[in-house]
């Protein structure tokens, strides 16, 4: 009798086929002493754009395509990522998100990934579903330093399995593989805001969202600057719901990025102004420039919101 994989397992999946295709995709893959698996797409290792796709597919728990599409950003050339799915709270929510801070003695790192669902601890999992139990766990890492032997120890002990059956993926911003899957999270910016403003996610059916893919920056820093600047006025969501009219029309007006008192100026301008204290900034702010509801109920669509390609032509060629 088959049963279902959980999102972790899909996951694991994917992480076998970039292990056993590290050379091809330029990663570096190793076990820690404790056994767990790491996989630098970034750190140490050069990645690349196919190592950035396969990186983002894996954070979304396989449950999306994600692509590179032509487009342009103030009529100069410019690819854009592009994510679609028919399971986007799952795969946004469940498992893209970055919502665990991992803080470790030195070492510090937004997680995400399935691992989250694993662990099942965030306020989120009490709206949506995709809490589970797994045999394996598999997380990415936002960072520019591999996970010692302490925070495998942390995570393992987090996630209730032994240190052998997680998969850690890794790769910093300011790196193409980063870079790439940190703007492959326009759809789920736009499932957060949602969130936030107490929509009910259950009414989500599917979604597609794209943003241009900015230079890879050479420091952290700028590469914050960049990514988010690539969502905040260049992402563009729609998402399929079966909802009423009235609710989208209300609701709508307050989900795009310029609904935040602090939209207009590029992001790393924002960032510095509140002393690089992300928790300063008014979190209406993170969301996608534009988004479509297309209403399965009535037929009806709502598009609210902009781009704003004078900001992402001075965030990425100025």
């Amino acid at each position: 009798m088959s049963t279902t994989p959980t999102l972790n397992e899909r996951a694991m999946r994917l992480a076998d086929f970039a292990s056993n295709s590290a050379a091809a995709l330029r990663l570096q893959v190793h076990s820690t002493a404790s056994g767990a698996r790491i996989i630098d797409c970034g750190v140490k290792s050069a990645g690349g754009l196919q190592a950035g796709l396969t990186l983002a597919r894996i954070c979304l728990a396989g449950q999306a395509e994600v692509g590179i599409v032509t487009g342009d950003v103030a009529g100069i050339g410019c690819p854009h990522v592009t994510v679609s799915s028919d399971n986007p709270v799952l795969a946004c929510m469940a498992s893209q998100y970055a919502g665990w801070a991992v803080s470790v003695g030195k070492f510090f790192a937004m997680g995400s990934g399935p691992m989250r669902a694993a662990r099942g601890t965030e306020e989120v999992f009490a709206h949506i579903p995709g809490k589970e139990q797994s045999p394996v766990a598999v997380g990415t890492l936002e960072s520019r330093k591999l996970p010692d032997d302490a925070v495998i120890e942390y995570l393992a002990s987090e996630l209730k399995l032994p240190a052998n059956k997680l998969t850690l993926l890794v790769a910093p911003a300011a790196s193409q593989a980063g870079n790439l899957q940190v703007v492959a999270r326009s759809l789920e910016t736009a499932l957060h805001k949602l969130h936030e403003l107490k929509f009910d996610l259950n009414q989500v059916v599917s979604g597609f969202g794209s943003a241009p893919l900015p230079p890879v920056a050479k420091d952290e820093l700028v590469a914050i600057g960049r990514t988010n600047d690539a969502i905040l006025y260049g992402g563009r969501v729609t998402i399929w719901v079966q909802a009423s009219d009235e609710q989208l029309a209300e609701i709508g007006p307050k989900v795009p990025a310029c609904a935040s008192a602090d939209y207009g100026e590029p992001f790393a301008s924002i960032f510095a102004r509140y002393n690089h204290d992300f928790y300063k900034i008014d979190p209406m702010l993170f969301s996608p420039a534009e988004i479509v509801f297309c209403n399965l109920t009535t037929g009806r669509a709502f598009a609210f919101g902009r781009t704003r390609s004078e900001v992402l032509q001075q965030s990425f060629f100025e």
